[in-house]
């Protein structure tokens, strides 16, 4: 009995040492994010050990428990009518509201969920609520586009699949079926589904044969960039849940099927040093001591390598591919996008990568609506519904649509 007294308070400690992280005083239901930061970090590292003992894939089994205990909740859906649907071998999840009398054609979204790559689903509860509340309040047709995902398949496929599936969609015939209007169309996305939501329109822009565009993108909180990882975003929240550094630059080498003894020599930007040839044509697109305001800059200073290793673009040279870093486009294709919002958060490695876009579209003569939240931290619009529910992603996500009500 005396040892239990002892053990328990032992316990409790470990625990609290475990999941406590300081954090900026700003960030909103910090303990609350603790815990979830904390779940997940216990969750991956079961997750490398199965995969170390070659028992399966870490990603895929990460991705299994997460949609298990998805299952584990209720999302209604009274009002909406959902079903699921297959756009040139892509399957997607589509989102459609109770017609009107007097309403002939609604407008749309295309959605890319987020998840590095890797990780969740247009079917688990978390998209599916957003996507059935986007429907609703937007009285809008959402397409949730259920792309591939790593390590089933790797770069280029999910950005294929993103486009295969919007292109179908944006066909004359398919907009009529779903009773569309072709002019009021928006693409969006978060994190890395903000990736390919930016790489598709950047796409879409180009094509010549295309008759119908998107008139809007919306980006929420998007990787852009694996050029520099020592933007002053990523030194100022390295550690920061629920995407410190080291986690999104494995997730980028997932993504391009590298090797991840590469993991450092991208943390201190070998692969972008001085003596890559490769990469300096790039260089001046990604100048964030240029691109940014003094308020991001701060006192952070560049990382730039005089010298690198050239053998890790020659080896992924996907790393310089605008299709998988769309703030790496040049200028003539960036003055092709469409009006655009872009939501950044204070605490999330991303920040500056929605920053730079938004500031090299508006240098390009893009409309863009840069919404940033100085107390909200990277994936917090999806996370609405018990027990990982914050005030960050009510905020963030009514602000989202609000912008697509006003503009779509």
């Amino acid at each position: 009995m005396r040892a239990a007294w002892v053990l328990l308070p032992a316990l409790a400690a470990l625990s609290a040492y475990y999941v406590y992280l300081p954090l900026p005083g700003t960030v909103s239901d910090s303990w609350k994010l603790m815990l979830l930061d904390a779940t997940f970090r216990a969750v991956q590292q079961t997750c490398h050990l199965i995969h170390y003992f070659r028992l399966s894939h870490h990603l895929i089994v990460l991705n299994y428990l997460i949609c298990t205990f998805d299952k584990l909740k209720s999302v209604s859906s009274e009002h909406i009518n959902i079903t699921d649907a297959v756009f040139d071998g892509v399957e997607v999840r589509v989102f459609e509201p109770p017609g009107k009398p007097d309403e002939t054609l609604k407008r749309s979204v295309v959605y890319i969920h987020g998840g590095g790559w890797a990780l969740a689903s247009a079917r688990t509860s978390l998209y599916n609520n957003l996507c059935r509340i986007m429907a609703e309040s937007l009285n809008a047709v959402v397409v949730s586009v259920e792309y591939r995902l790593v390590p089933e398949v790797c770069f280029p496929e999910q950005f294929h699949d993103a486009l295969r599936a919007t292109k179908h969609f944006l066909q004359p015939d398919v907009l009529a079926e779903y009773s569309v209007d072709p002019n009021r169309i928006a693409i969006s996305g978060d994190s890395a589904g903000g990736n390919l939501a930016a790489a598709v329109c950047q796409q879409l822009s180009k094509d010549e044969h295309l008759t119908i565009r998107p008139k809007l993108q919306a980006l929420i909180y998007p990787v852009l960039q694996a050029f520099d990882f020592n933007t002053p975003s990523y030194q100022q929240n390295m550690n920061m849940p629920v995407l410190p550094r080291y986690v999104m630059i494995n997730y980028w080498i997932d993504y391009f099927n590298g090797n991840h003894d590469l993991a450092h020599s991208l943390l201190i930007n070998n692969h972008t040093a001085l003596d890559v040839g490769q990469a300096l044509s790039y260089r001046g697109r990604l100048n964030w001591t240029s691109l940014l305001p003094s308020s991001f800059k701060k006192n952070y200073k560049p990382v730039v390598q005089p010298t690198g290793m050239a053998e890790i673009i020659q080896e992924i040279p996907a790393l310089l591919d605008v299709r998988a870093v769309p703030l790496l486009a040049e200028n003539e294709t960036l003055q092709l996008q469409p009006k655009t919002y872009i939501l950044t958060c204070e605490n999330d490695v991303l920040r500056d990568d929605g920053v730079m876009y938004a500031k090299r579209l508006e240098n390009a003569g893009v409309e863009v609506t840069l919404d940033h939240f100085d107390d909200c931290f990277h994936g917090c619009m999806i996370f609405t519904i018990w027990p990982t529910d914050f005030s960050a992603g009510i905020q963030t996500r009514n602000s989202y649509i609000k912008w697509l009500d006003e503009n779509l």
